[in-house]
Order: structure tokens, then sequence, then C-alpha cells
């Protein structure tokens, strides 16, 4: 950059990053700090889906996240239950973030976009691609490696690996 461009900006407002995170992965580490490069707030917010079957509770899964996160301006960590773009509404946000790794990917969080801009058209979402270096990676393979107590270096952070290992007996 020289000096006569102007520095990059945050877009300004909210973005709400939701997921399981069951459990957070460096995948979805990269891809909050990438997002909090283009947004100036990031709420980082759990699902609570009574549906899905997961391995941590909510409050499990968000106080991970903030163990595994180093505090940051703008950066928050919340739960929600019910329709995110209900969630996304009250708290005033406009954008859903979505991290996508491949075409599979795309297809699922395609409908769900499609879905929730029905639901509430002032909400868009912007699609971000997974780094190649975690491109494979999913809290499925990750609870997969960790319940035959394979090695999870590299693929979560350090807390969130001694919390699958507590939670899983291979302490």
């Amino acid at each position: 950059m020289t000096d006569s461009e102007p520095e990059p900006t945050l877009c300004e407002g909210l973005a709400i990053y939701p997921g399981s995170f069951d459990p957070i992965t460096n995948g979805h580490v990269e891809l909050i700090f990438r997002g909090l490069e283009v947004f100036d707030r990031l709420v980082v917010a759990v699902a609570h889906n009574p549906r899905k079957q997961t391995l941590f509770t909510t409050d499990e899964r968000a106080e991970m996240i903030r163990q595994a996160l180093p505090e940051r301006k703008g950066l928050e960590v919340d739960s929600f239950e019910g329709l995110l773009v209900d969630y996304a509404r009250a708290r005033g946000a406009h954008v859903i973030l979505r991290g996508l790794r491949a075409v599979a990917d795309f297809e699922y969080e395609l409908q769900m976009a499609n879905m929730n801009k029905k639901l509430c058209p002032g909400v868009e979402t912007l699609f971000m691609m997974t780094g190649e270096r975690y491109f494979f990676l999913s809290s499925q393979s990750v609870r997969e490696v960790a319940t035959f107590g394979g090695p999870l270096d590299g693929l979560v952070p350090e807390t969130v690996a001694e919390a699958l290992r507590r939670k899983l007996g291979h302490d």
C-alpha cells in the first residue's frame, strides 16, 4: 500500500457468525479473525437446536469459544435458540457470516441463505471461503478423531483439545 492509498476500513455494524461449534475448530477460529478484519463487530452465536445431538451443551460450547479466543475489540460470544433471523433482528445485525469449505457446503448454505432472505429481507448472508489449510476440517471429523483418542494438534485450540479429552475420558 502506498501513502496515497486509503487505509482499508471496516464495515460498520454487527455481523453474526452462527454455528453449532461442537466443538470450535481452528478453521472456525481463522474465519472469526478474518471476519473481524471485515466487520467492526462480530458475534459468534452458538446455536441451541434441541433436535441436534451435540457432544457439549450450549453453555459448554460458548465457554470453550471464550477460552479459545483472545479478548478482542468488537468480538462477542453469545448463544441463541430459535430462528437465526429472529436472533439477528433482535441484535440489530444485517449480516450473517458463513464459512464455505466445498461445493457440498455451498448447496446447503445457499438454501439456508435463501430461506433467511425470505424470512427477513433486511439480513444478508456473506460467504467466506475457509482457508486452504483448514479446508478438510469439520467439527464432526474432530469429534471422530477425539473419540478414538487421536491427535488433535493443529485441529482445535489446545483448550478445546483438553475439553474433548476430559469429555471423552481420554485424560
